[in-house]
């Protein structure tokens, strides 16, 4: 036998227990107070400063750039010389390094 059909048969009168205006009272105000705490947490979720990815991308192309130009003060030829050198001679082993004379690559 089952509670529920049984537990609905039982009629309400004086002696039943029910939640009445204090219960109505309590979930109401429960209600306002779940309100007040979304509305106060989406403030602070507006005042967080997370990166965009827009952002994010430019920092690591900013970071790529700076590793370049490391390198190649390291190394001491900009790439944008020995690029231009090599589209000048059309070989990559025929750039000169700093304080060497040309080659003389004309022989055949």
């Amino acid at each position: 036998m089952s509670v529920v059909p049984v537990l609905a048969a039982v009629p309400l009168n004086d002696d039943t227990v029910s939640p009445g205006v204090l219960g109505f009272a309590v979930f109401v105000a429960l209600l306002v107070a779940t309100v007040f705490l979304l509305r106060s947490m989406n403030k602070q979720l507006k005042r967080i400063q997370a990166p965009r990815e827009a952002d994010l991308k430019q920092q690591e192309w900013e970071r790529a750039e700076a590793a370049k130009a490391a390198a190649e003060k390291a190394v001491g030829k900009p790439a944008e010389k020995a690029a231009a050198t090599t589209a000048t001679t059309g070989d990559a082993a025929k750039i000169d390094k700093p304080g060497t004379a040309p080659a003389d690559d004309d022989e055949v």
